[in-house]
């Protein structure tokens, strides 16, 4: 094969499937902002909530959720990421050279299936929002029961979709663009309504320490006593459900996608700008938003949904963060969701795979059911992917290391790897077998099941051809490598540095959305410990609000300028 025999087969591959390029690659604030507008989202709402109705208590949330998230936080760094640099392929297209068509197919369906309806509840959490401006009826029944509300969805959920065909760095540019804002209005809906809390069990708004906090999370939020008044979950309990909630993106290896993108495996510490900033935080500030907001409309937080906590506690501006959070948060799972789809249908464009499975995935969102039930699904869908990361860490890490040949199933030309399937199939009749014989906590069955997993496919790999050389087939690999990696140079050599806008227009656009930022925070912060009573607080949250909402559009509008006026630039230049 000569080498310009070589390009042309390279050039021809679809780019999804290749390894990320040099020069594609990605510094630390596009995934501080990637993790950031993903994870503080509006399922926060959802999960702020459930907390409370599940009883736990104010010191376990504190101690339990950071301690949980930043076991989150060391998955991915430790996990997930080294590999994805290491390969630069998405966990679909790696998989594939792992263990084969049948096996990848399989998997690449599920993923479909499980990121399609977490971002048509997303894109549904986002429509409570619209449905309360419009006026549109709570929809309560599992089925939409207003012809308007089906239409909201339909034009909420394309924008979604549109975002998504775009690729990562469209993903990226919005999830940067509005993370720092989903961080700051989530902080400042909690101090906006914490007063209100405050005056209901204290008797007075204002705090005197923080001993006052403890006394009205326990009296008022997270009491220790669940919606059926029996004791609550504990701390192992908190930790867990914080270090298995994103099981499917760390351990199930499925964020390979996104972390592809890292210049470096360090990056893999960005993800906690949404689990420090998301996980914890938000979480917290949602179940106080929450608890306020039942206490001003005299109901129970379980009767409340996301559109109704946001406005009580930001006002005009609830609206906003409610869509921009399920936007955020269903944007980058329709991403993964089309990627997925794209490795089946390999012979079609991404764009266009992820535009028919965001049909789908709009048309599923007209359902309210769906967010409704979005933590049995995160749960389970864990633990049906982390048998699938056990298998590529096995191959990966742990091969190398016990003299077992990497790819040997692709080196073999196997289209059907049976150590793969048949340890999958052990690892979720393991884990779920646990689960019904409620041998240890739901939310610790991913640990003892990735590693079961582990051992099952490496023995089972051992003997169906691991063990064996390929000298002849490792060549052609290395072979191939080398002209992906000439290619890419190539492309890179053909594209001019990017541009940086030090306009002074620009300059001062930048000034001016960190200062609505930091404005919008400080009017909160003086509802907050401002109000000595309560005709003062009315009045401070009277001036919170709809100025809140202005910086809100301030921010919003320079912010979008200053991206916009920096990609025509670039765009410009090459």
């Amino acid at each position: 094969m000569t080498d310009n025999a070589r390009d042309i087969s390279v050039a021809e591959m679809n780019p999804e499937q290749l390894p990320v390029a040099e020069h594609e690659l990605h510094g630390w604030t596009h995934f501080a902002g990637l993790y950031a507008g993903e994870h503080v989202a509006a399922t926060e709402f959802v999960i702020g909530a459930t907390f409370v109705a599940l009883g736990a208590s104010t010191q376990d949330i504190l101690i339990g959720l950071l301690v949980g998230n930043v076991l989150a936080i060391l998955s991915w760094t430790l996990i997930t990421t080294p590999i994805a640099v290491q390969t630069r392929l998405s966990l679909y297209t790696y998989l594939h050279k792992i263990a084969g068509d049948s096996m990848s197919d399989l998997y690449n369906w599920a993923n479909v299936l499980i990121f399609s309806v977490i971002s048509s509840a997303m894109i549904t959490v986002s429509c409570t929002a619209v449905r309360l401006l419009l006026g549109i009826p709570a929809q309560l029944q599992w089925y939409p029961t207003d012809a308007l509300f089906v239409v909201v969805v339909l034009v909420v959920g394309m924008i979604v979709v549109l975002v998504a065909m775009y690729g990562f760095n469209a993903v990226a540019e919005f999830s940067s663009l509005c993370g720092p804002w989903l961080v700051v209005m989530f902080v400042s809906g909690a101090l906006v309504l914490f007063p209100a809390v405050s005056d209901a069990v204290l008797g007075r708004p204002q705090l005197n320490g923080f001993a006052d906090f403890i006394t009205i999370g326990d009296r008022s939020i997270w009491t220790g006593v669940n919606s059926d008044g029996k004791p609550g979950i504990g701390l192992l309990e908190v930790i867990g459900f914080a270090w298995a909630a994103n099981t499917i993106t760390h351990f199930g290896l499925i964020d390979m996608a996104l972390l592809r993108y890292a210049k470096r495996p360090i990056y893999g510490l960005c993800t906690s700008a949404g689990m420090l900033f998301g996980h914890y935080i938000a979480w917290i500030a949602a179940g106080i938003m929450g608890a306020g907001t039942a206490v001003l409309m005299k109901s129970t937080i379980v009767e409340l949904d996301p559109g109704d906590v946001a406005y009580r506690a930001l006002g005009l501006s609830g609206y906003v963060i409610v869509i921009i959070a399920g936007w955020t948060t269903a944007n980058a799972n329709l991403y993964r969701a089309g990627l997925a789809a794209q490795a089946i249908f390999y012979n079609h464009s991404r764009m266009r795979v992820t535009f028919a499975v965001g049909v789908v995935t709009v048309a599923i969102a007209c359902f309210p059911f769906v967010y409704k039930q979005i933590l049995p699904l995160l749960t389970y869908a864990g633990l049906l992917v982390v048998p699938v990361g056990a298998i590529v860490f096995a191959e990966h890490f742990l091969f190398p290391r016990v003299s077992l040949t990497r790819y040997w199933a692709k080196y073999k030309g196997l289209t059907y790897s049976t150590p793969a399937i048949a340890s999958w199939a052990a690892g979720l009749v393991f884990g779920f077998g646990l689960n019904y014989l409620q041998v240890m906590s739901f939310f610790y069955l991913f640990l003892p099941t990735w590693v079961f997993t582990i051992v099952v496919y490496t023995f089972m790999a051992s003997r169906y051809g691991a063990r064996e050389s390929y000298p002849a087939e490792e060549a052609t690999e290395r072979e191939r490598n080398q002209a992906i990696k000439e290619f890419q140079l190539e492309q890179a050599r053909s594209r001019n540095a990017l541009v940086y806008d030090d306009s002074t227009l620009t300059r001062v656009l930048r000034v001016v959305k960190w200062l609505a930022l930091a404005a919008t925070l400080i009017l909160a912060l003086v509802v907050m410990f401002g109000s000595s009573d309560m005709d003062a607080y009315e009045g401070n949250a009277a001036i919170f609000y709809p100025w809140g909402f202005v910086l809100t559009i301030v921010y919003f509008a320079s912010a979008y300028w200053v991206l916009q006026r920096t990609k025509k630039l670039n765009q410009a230049s090459t």
